[in-house]
């Protein structure tokens, strides 16, 4: 049997000490390996010692790639291959034993498919699969459903059948459109993630979450819908503009910031590393992030309880997003002024000392992302509290936000904070804001 079959069926074990949740008002409840909380107004998560991820790791010839499982029910789970300098055919064997039928469809942007990524991939899996290839214009301003409909329409004309693997090929904004597409075509059908960003190997093509945006809101048009594996080569972030490098990290330095101090500690010490793109540096962040996800997802996968703390500064950052027109920010440097803003928020509230608030702050500007808005922005507080308002976190007409309390590596979803607080942070961010004028 291939080495890469022989991975993915025997993944990671991934194991992380008890996260203890309670409930503020309501019925107590902890939240250990493979229970989940019952939604509530607020619940806190700890991450104590560093929530320290025990591994065991399948024993396999090949030391250039790591493999983390997303454990989940009903024979879902898949697995995620972090790795560099893979040979054409680990790439090849990998890949084709997750796509079950004949036929794949990569979707990737205009600004991928000139790198030689899309020519690669399609080179290597035409031997085995009829493989069919689509570019999309690249940028947020293009996740929505017109583009969306792109994918449907070649799906359609090439006669794809249920049994069809789509394939996105790219960052966040095509892994999420690529999901989606292949949740809804013939009521679902299979799909694999193969990030080429720092934000999408992170983040986004890890536990499901896919959709595209609407004109009153970020994501508000989706559906839950897991790949049957992910493929990280970082060696693909080689060709990733500065920027958007930063602004991966962002989602990085989140894990750390809400459970995983030991990750927040090395980022202080290793963040010039994964600036210079050190190939061990990024292989740790990615694999340490890719197990966070992972844990969190397996503990809460459509986003009922603790998934929802993976949003830190994302409530804030999707209103700036949307307040500043889509393809303004991009989506990492609108979340760390959003994580700024939710420090700022925590600290003002006293859940969190101003140490932390210090080194939050330094942190971000170390990776090289911004911590306020700029004076042209057009936001001010009015424009905050409406794309707030049609958060996908509202419960029952309630903003619950993630915020920080108590020591680095803890925080809290919760509908019960004060709202004078927030008022006032939103207000001191868009002071000097031409918006606010």
């Amino acid at each position: 049997m291939p080495a890469a079959l022989m991975v993915a069926a025997s993944y990671f074990l991934l194991l992380t000490p008890p996260i203890s949740a309670f409930l503020v008002g309501g019925t107590s409840t902890v939240l250990s390996r493979g229970s989940l909380s019952v939604a509530t107004s607020s619940l806190q998560m700890t991450a104590t010692n560093g929530a320290r991820i025990d591994q065991h790791e399948e024993t396999k010839d090949d030391d250039n790639y790591d493999v983390v499982k997303v454990d989940l029910t009903d024979g879902r789970d898949y697995p995620i291959y972090i790795g560099t300098s893979f040979t054409d055919e680990q790439i090849s064997e990998t890949l084709t034993s997750h796509i079950h039928g004949k036929q794949a469809l990569i979707i990737t942007n205009d600004k991928i498919a000139p790198m030689g990524f899309l020519e690669k991939y399609e080179k290597l899996l035409a031997p085995h699969k009829e493989v069919h290839t689509l570019v999309l214009p690249d940028g947020e301003s293009n996740k929505n459903l017109e583009i969306l409909q792109l994918i449907l329409d070649k799906a359609l004309e090439e006669k794809l059948d249920r049994k069809c693997t789509l394939i996105a090929l790219g960052g966040g904004v095509i892994g999420d459109m690529v999901g989606f597409a292949a949740a809804i075509y013939q009521r679902g059908v299979d799909f694999v993630q193969i990030p080429t960003t720092v934000m999408a190997m992170t983040d986004s093509s890890v536990g499901g979450k896919t959709g595209v945006n609407h004109p009153l809101g970020k994501n508000m048009v989706g559906a839950f819908h897991q790949p049957q594996c992910v493929f990280i080569d970082t060696d693909s972030l080689s060709t990733l503009p500065d920027r958007e490098l930063q602004s991966g990290i962002a989602e990085i330095i989140k894990y750390g910031l809400i459970r995983d101090r030991d990750l927040f500690e090395w980022l202080e010490v290793n963040m010039e590393k994964l600036l210079n793109r050190d190939p061990e540096a990024t292989r740790h962040a990615v694999k340490r992030s890719c197990e966070n996800k992972a844990e969190v997802v397996k503990a809460d996968e459509k986003e009922a309880g603790v998934r929802a703390t993976l949003n830190l500064g994302h409530t804030f950052g999707h209103a700036i997003e949307s307040g500043s027109g889509y393809g303004t920010w991009l989506h990492g440097e609108a979340v760390a002024i959003g994580t700024a803003m939710a420090t700022t928020m925590s600290a003002q509230m006293g859940w969190i000392d101003n140490e932390l608030v210090k080194r939050t702050y330094k942190l971000l500007e170390k990776a090289k992302l911004p911590t306020d808005l700029p004076l042209d922005s057009p936001m001010n507080r009015e424009i905050f509290l409406k794309y707030m308002a049609a958060d996908k976190k509202v419960a029952n007409g309630q903003l619950r936000l993630i915020l920080l309390k108590g020591a680095l590596g803890n925080c809290v979803f919760t509908g019960d904070f004060d709202q004078e607080a927030m008022i006032d942070t939103i207000d001191e961010f868009v002071a000097e804001c031409s918006g606010a004028q």
